[in-house]
């Protein structure tokens, strides 16, 4: 036991711990029973998110420390800057313990309790009071951090979010065109920057912007048997499980479009208060931090392979559409045996009606890329990195049997990513496409930048599909597993090899709404032949 867990403190040896500090790592959301992020927190990983820009907006905002006074006699989070809004934040003003805490998942350096990412950059923006607050003033706060740290920030987090019955459009739905969601959209395309938003919770909610394509939606799971393996019960159910007309459209998105990417620890979890006292919270406000702070880790990787030229390594390391289909690929969703088959994963996630993913409509329809509930399943951010090691190819020559890419398709087209070895009968395969909605700003004063009384065009979501295919078939023949969902800008399989054999990835750019041309991101993992 205690050689095990000489890695799992930050900073301290395992033969320095007594049982009760052991038993709370083995709480931690961020051990092996939950996100297992502390593991790369050491060597041979030593990653911390140093160097890493990423953001969060919020209503309030953490305390900076030698700036408030509620934080005085607490140093645990450092902060790069705090904002209200596109301008300085006042002394004293504005500080939340909801955003401190959401700030701590994140960065905080407190040696027992360490944030997911302690050695990020960490840029915070109150909106202000929601009395005379709202979309506009929170896209203005969202637009604000995506370009501090010279326009190089990551990954920003919405631990927020607006309740439709504040929407000013008649009739308002999660239709994807709320400004804030459409905002989301075009800062994540123009700013390069990844969203990690708060899954919808409950009924009456706030589940704008969580009617987004281009970020990532996160609900929040609990322990069971000590490990993050359930679906909280105060998630939203899906929409099969007993949305009612009254609820779909205003608590789900319209036309069956799935809002869950990804699951992360949410439930009694311990944090630091501004004074320095522990908290023990709840919610999807405290996952999605996880996985805004679990890119910080990723991007310090990504630039080390960069700055030490190691080969299969280049800037598109650093797209938000490639950290996505990376911690999509690279979610746990069913518990490997020991013999590797289910690509290693570390738990079976199961939802609120206790059905795991092989149970899932997902699994069975090609044409559902991801689970209502699950998403793609839970956050490892050490398979994460796993993934995003195994560096980008190309698919002009036979690819390894994990990696990414990250280029571009023209409309009637397809590319093909040959795998290098055969796949193992009964394995499984993972794989993630991904690509953005094209929403434009309507830019009246010509600034280039999103201004209050702005608005947004939505040019809609060219349609790619994602298949599985024979080595030897010809164009439309030889599919093993597909998923050609037409409305969702992810397409997502996760599907057992029936017969040992060569087989390669296929993306098709199906139809076009926007340009004839499409960037997207592609992740695979699979189990080849030895």
């Amino acid at each position: 036991m205690t050689k095990k867990l000489t890695w799992i403190i930050w900073g301290l040896s395992a033969s320095c711990l007594s049982a009760p500090v052991i038993a709370s790592v083995l709480k931690s959301p961020l051990g092996t029973n939950g996100i297992d992020a502390l593991k790369l927190h050491q060597s041979p990983y030593n990653l911390i998110g140093r160097k890493i820009a990423i953001g969060q907006v919020e209503i309030g905002r953490p305390g900076m420390f030698g700036w408030d006074k509620a934080v005085s006699k607490n140093h645990a989070i450092s902060l790069a800057a705090v904002f209200l809004r596109n301008g300085p934040a006042k002394s004293n003003s504005g500080v939340d313990p909801h955003a401190y805490n959401v700030a701590g998942v994140m960065v905080s350096r407190d040696k027992g309790i360490p944030g997911v990412a302690p050695g990020a950059r960490l840029y915070s923006s109150a909106v202000g009071s929601t009395k005379n607050m709202g979309q506009p003033e929170e896209c203005l706060s969202a637009q604000h951090i995506a370009v501090q740290n010279s326009g190089d920030v990551r990954a920003i987090n919405f631990s927020f979010g607006e309740p439709l019955s504040r929407d000013p459009r008649p009739q308002a739905s999660l239709d994807g065109n709320a400004l804030l969601t459409l905002c989301v959209d075009w800062s994540s395309r123009v700013h390069d920057v990844l969203y990690a938003i708060a899954g919808n919770q409950g009924k009456g909610g706030i589940p704008i912007p969580t009617d987004n394509f281009n970020g990532m939606n996160v609900a929040f799971s609990s322990r069971r048997g000590g490990v993050f393996n359930k679906l909280d019960v105060a998630n939203l159910a899906g929409v099969n499980q007993g949305a009612t007309g009254r609820l779909a459209g205003r608590e789900f998105n319209i036309g069956g479009r799935r809002a869950i990417s990804l699951v992360a620890p949410g439930n009694n979890i311990s944090l630091l208060n501004p004074d320095g006292k522990l908290n023990k919270v709840t919610g999807t406000s405290f996952a999605a931090p996880q996985v805004t702070a679990s890119v910080a880790l990723l991007q310090e990787l990504g630039d080390r392979q960069l700055r030490t030229k190691q080969p299969h390594w280049s800037t598109d390391s650093r797209r938000h559409q490639v950290m996505k289909a990376v911690l999509l690929n690279s979610a746990d969703k069913i518990q490997d045996s020991g013999d590797g088959l289910r690509l290693g994963m570390t738990r079976t996630l199961i939802d609120k009606q206790n059905q795991d993913w092989l149970a899932s409509d997902t699994y069975k329809d090609p044409k559902i890329p991801l689970d209502a509930q699950m998403g793609a399943g839970h956050l490892n951010v050490f398979r994460a990195y796993q993934q995003f090691n195994a560096g980008q190819w190309q698919p002009s020559a036979a690819v390894p049997y994990i990696g990414w890419d990250y280029r571009t398709i023209d409309v009637g087209n397809s590319i093909d990513y040959a795998l290098a070895k055969p796949l193992k009968q009964g394995s499984f395969v993972a794989i993630t496409l991904n690509w953005d909605r094209l929403v434009e700003l309507n830019d009246s004063n010509k600034n280039q930048q999103y201004d209050v009384g702005e608005n947004f065009r939505d040019r809609g979501l060219n349609n790619l599909e994602l298949y599985l295919v024979k080595a030897d078939a010809q164009k439309d023949g030889g599919v093993v597993c597909s998923s050609i969902s037409q409305i969702d800008s992810v397409e997502h399989i996760f599907c057992p090899v029936a017969v040992t054999g060569n087989y390669k990835i296929r993306i098709q750019f199906r139809q076009k709404l926007n340009e004839a041309t499409q960037p997207y991101a592609l992740a695979w993992w699979t189990v080849p032949i030895n």
